[in-house]
């Protein structure tokens, strides 16, 4: 070390441009280094989505969810295994650790799903690569043209958008919700299939057939080759409506003579709705709007791929949408990553002018305040250098944690060690290097060590693993790496701007206070020395009350301060039995009661899921997005405090019967369920294969948190309580029709849920051909019963002539975790901290 201290005082102007040069990188790192607002804490993961339309939970987790299971356990790497199966839809979260690579993870798993059978040759998909904390950039579609109503601004967003989008670089997927999907419908008249003698699975095959394109190869024409198609694809309604069924008599039976033929919504799975306060007070509702969420890819840079974002909004709303269709943003993560930058930039601002100002204070020389005040924006780009070189973002939680203190600290000693020596009698036949060099060589080695010890106490972080690490070392990560950019300029570069601005000499200042302070000092510290069994008692009692404080629970305990994401994320929880109309239903009435808050800006519900079958809830589950204005701004009631407005909005929205409320954030609410599983805060979860005996559980658990103090938003996540129309079909009964079981589940899926026969193709477009009876014939359980069937003698069958119809009680979401059923309970901890809440808790229901 002393010999790089020679060497930097002999070789100055080789060291000095060795610094601007990492002065220069640091610049360009800093302003290339990924920012997020809040570490990505979500565990590599790979989610396998397989829908199957029209089934019950119970029968999705038995012929798909754990087939699925059990051909993925023993991946390697994979570390747990959670699923949820209901209606129409499994969905098997695989969570990998953190040694595992994520592209190896998906192909691995993709090369388990293609030995993998599953019944009726449904096919799973697997979900895109992206992380909770990747939805970066939400909007809604606005048509002021009457040409385009809400079902044509969701075939823009199907057909459009997402490939528009997809096109950005790092976007790895978009999420589309709300709007009715367009398809094309066979709504058939059951007494006219009688009338005409017809079956559903003739229809059927009829509408396949008739729905096909043939080549004919080519012929030559003179010099030219000409191609020969025969064009029979359906392009609108009339093609359906003309389609042969049969020939009956010398009349020709179409399709359209069986039924309706148009064009209608698909089955909706879910609503998005949308209202604005205006300054005025007034509230704009609508009630059903297209969404979409564009997803970042696990790991990208969210800043660039934003401002790539935002110019193709600009494209798409100038060039590319038609006249009247806009894009209208409604939570953009640039402005919160914008708002972090300016925090952090403000922060370092502000530390590093008040460094100055005490440097140049208790120094009371200017040329050395201005030195060891450098140390700060070198160690800080000397730390963007380290994290941009080993692709480590920075957030507000790693640069936050930058004690300027800590960092100037060593520089601090060198340069006031220098100054001391140039005022010593016995350095005044030295020259300014001399002195410079035997000053810094004096303090090197506790300066040193004092910069290593710190960063040793950090190693701990680096131990940690899962949530707590993926949270913590890049804050680890980034104070050791600027600890070691203060020490190089500490011992490198200070010594050499000391030699040029000391070159002439300089006067050492005895700050009056300090004198003053060393005088306290030292007659303090003689009468701790003489009385050191009192100083000793006093530090044996301090350090006991300290212990004390830690595990009494006195104090208590967070895991992170939260992060102000500027909005609230409010999800109301119905009877798993709830249906569409319902759920809508209360989804609008608690958008408007949350948009009618003077605080608020916007609010955006959801109900039910997605088409995608990217998010595992049904119409029980309503959500909303609560767009907050600036806290100035807010009534002098609340105080400027965001739980306050929370309990008020609880308060309100309690008033309305049956409904379970929780109330979080919108990235801290992505995070914890992707960490959980469970849509809540916190949670607690109860294993076992019988899921009624699990709900009797529960509901104790639930009793007994009652009673623990800031516990809020308490709630059980039923199971069970949804209702099935169950079709049991009496084999003897049927054989003796000559009718096969398959026939008659043919008929049910065909005539009540809707079974899609073909396509229609318009351009790069796709919508379903779908035959269905028309709703007078399906919308009640004695519609249903009474479904014909034909059998091989032309006698038409009632079908509770052939089966056993009962409703009977079943599951509604069935959660499974590690291979086992299981039920969640849930909950958010206001007005205490976490750790005393969790902890009493626990106290509470282990005996139970």
């Amino acid at each position: 070390m002393r010999g790089l201290i020679d060497f930097a005082l002999n070789n100055r102007f080789m060291v000095l441009a060795l610094a601007i040069l990492l002065l220069v990188w640091g610049a360009i790192s800093f302003h290339n280094l990924p920012v997020e607002a809040y570490p990505d804490v979500a565990n590599n993961y790979v989610q396998i989505i397989t829908q199957w339309p029209g089934r019950a939970a119970e029968e999705v987790e038995q012929q798909l969810t754990i087939p699925i299971e059990i051909q993925m356990n023993g991946t390697p790497h994979l570390e747990h295994l959670r699923s949820a199966s209901l209606f129409g839809l499994s969905s098997v979260m695989l969570i990998f650790d953190d040694n595992s690579v994520n592209d190896v993870n998906r192909e691995k798993v993709l090369e388990r799903l293609s030995q993998l059978t599953l019944p009726n040759g449904l096919q799973p998909q697997m979900g895109a690569d992206w992380s909770p904390v990747g939805q970066i950039f939400w909007y809604t579609l606005k048509s002021t043209n009457p040409k385009y109503d809400l079902m044509e601004l969701k075939s823009i967003e199907d057909w459009t958008l997402e490939k528009q989008f997809k096109s950005v670089l790092n976007v790895v997927d978009v999420s589309s919700f709300g709007g009715p999907t367009r398809e094309y419908q066979v709504r058939l008249d059951p007494a006219k299939l009688v009338a005409y003698g017809l079956s559903l699975s003739q229809v059927e095959q009829q509408l396949a057939n008739n729905n096909t394109n043939a080549g004919g190869s080519f012929v030559e024409a003179g010099l030219q080759q000409i191609n020969v198609r025969s064009l029979g694809l359906f392009s609108n309604v009339g093609d359906i409506e003309q389609t042969l069924i049969k020939s009956q008599n010398g009349t020709a039976i179409r399709a359209k003579d069986l039924g309706i033929v148009t064009q209608g919504p698909k089955i909706r799975l879910g609503q998005i709705g949308k209202a604005i306060r205006r300054v005025d007070g007034t509230v704009l509702d609508s009630d059903d709007v297209v969404e979409g969420i564009v997803l970042l890819r696990k790991g990208a840079n969210a800043d660039e791929t934003l401002v790539a974002i935002h110019k193709k909004v600009k494209e798409l709303n100038e060039s590319i949408l038609p006249p009247g269709v806009k894009i209208v943003p409604f939570l953009d993560r640039s402005d919160l990553l914008h708002l972090t930058t300016h925090t952090v930039l403000h922060n370092l601002t502000e530390g590093v002018l008040l460094v100055s100002i005490i440097l140049f204070f208790f120094l009371g020389n200017f040329r050395g305040a201005i030195i060891v005040a450098l140390t700060i924006p070198f160690s800080l780009l000397f730390a963007s250098i380290c994290l941009d070189l080993n692709k480590i973002p920075a957030n507000l939680l790693s640069l936050g944690a930058l004690d300027f203190g800590m960092v100037v600290d060593g520089t601090v000693v060198i340069i006031e060690n220098i100054v001391r020596h140039f005022s010593l009698p016995s350095s005044a036949h030295k020259t300014p290097l001399e002195r410079i060099r035997d000053a810094v060589q004096e303090v090197l080695r506790p300066v040193f060590y004092a910069r290593a010890i710190i960063i040793a106490a950090y190693l701990p972080i680096f131990t940690l693993q899962s949530v707590e690490g993926r949270l913590f070392k890049p804050m680890a990560w980034t104070v050791s790496f600027a600890l070691i950019g203060a020490l190089a300029f500490s011992i490198v570069i200070a010594p050499v701007l000391a030699l040029m601005q000391f070159r002439h000499g300089i006067r050492e200042w005895h700050n009056p206070v300090m004198n003053f302070l060393r005088e306290r000092y030292r007659v303090a510290l003689k009468w701790a020395i003489e009385h050191r069994l009192i100083t000793v008692g006093v530090g044996a009692a301090a350090f006991a009350t300290a212990v004390f404080l830690m595990v009494s629970g006195v104090i208590g305990s967070e895991f992170l301060p939260h992060l102000d994401e500027g909005a609230i994320w409010v999800r109301g929880t119905l009877a798993p039995s709830t249906g569409p109309t319902e759920g809508v239903r209360v989804a609008n009435q608690a958008r408007v009661l949350l948009a009618s808050f003077p605080e608020v800006k916007v609010v955006t519900s959801q109900v039910g899921r997605p088409d995608d079958g990217t998010d595992t809830t049904g119409f029980f589950n309503t959500e909303y997005f609560v767009d907050l204005k600036p806290k100035e701004q807010w009534r002098p009631v609340f105080h400027e405090d965001k739980e306050d407005l929370i309990a008020a909005m609880d308060r309100e929205l309690s008033k309305m019967p049956g409904i379970l409320w929780n109330f979080s954030q919108p990235i801290a609410d992505n995070m914890e369920e992707a960490v959980s599983g469970v849509k809540g805060e916190l949670a607690i979860k109860l294993y076992g294969e019988d899921l009624h005996v699990l709900e009797e559980k529960g509901d104790e658990v639930v009793n007994v948190m009652r009673h623990v103090s800031g516990v809020q938003d308490l709630g059980l996540f039923r199971v069970l309580g949804q209702p099935n129309l169950n079709i049991a079909v009496d084999r003897q009964q049927a054989a003796r029709h000559g009718i096969n079981a398959s026939d008659v589940q043919d008929a049910v899926e065909t005539a009540v849920g809707g079974k899609a026969v073909s396509q229609v193709l318009q351009g790069e477009q796709r919508y379903d051909l779908v035959v269905r009876y028309q709703v007078a014939y399906r919308s009640t359980k004695e519609a249903i019963e009474n479904i014909r069937l034909m059998s091989p003698t032309g006698e038409r069958v009632a079908l509770a002539q052939l089966a056993n119809v009962r409703i009977r009680d079943g599951a509604s979401e069935i959660y499974r975790e590690e291979n086992s059923r299981y039920v969640a309970i849930k909950y958010s901890v206001r007005g205490r901290d976490l750790g005393s809440a969790v902890e009493e808790a626990m106290k509470l229901v282990r005996p139970k």
